[in-house]
């Protein structure tokens, strides 16, 4: 069905059918396009969280993170 087609047979529902046409549309488009905008916003936010003035840590740092982090758990 083509838009004006589409427009036509809406001026031919009555005001209420409209009126639940209108929310249907709004409803449908919220859903498409918040997720995408909340994605955005939330990677742009995780992105600031990594920013760092720090290089990052070499193999050898990590591991030994991880071994203090073990010796502290099991010890």
């Amino acid at each position: 069905m083509l838009l004006q087609e589409l427009q036509e047979q809406v001026l031919k529902l009555s005001v209420s059918d409209r009126l639940a046409l209108i929310s249907a549309i709004v409803t449908s488009l919220q859903t498409t396009l918040t997720p995408q905008a909340d994605k955005k916003i939330l990677i742009n936010q995780m992105r600031s969280f990594l920013k760092t003035e720090q290089a990052p840590p070499t193999d050898a740092e990590v591991q030994a993170m991880l071994e203090e982090r073990l010796l502290e758990k099991y010890l």
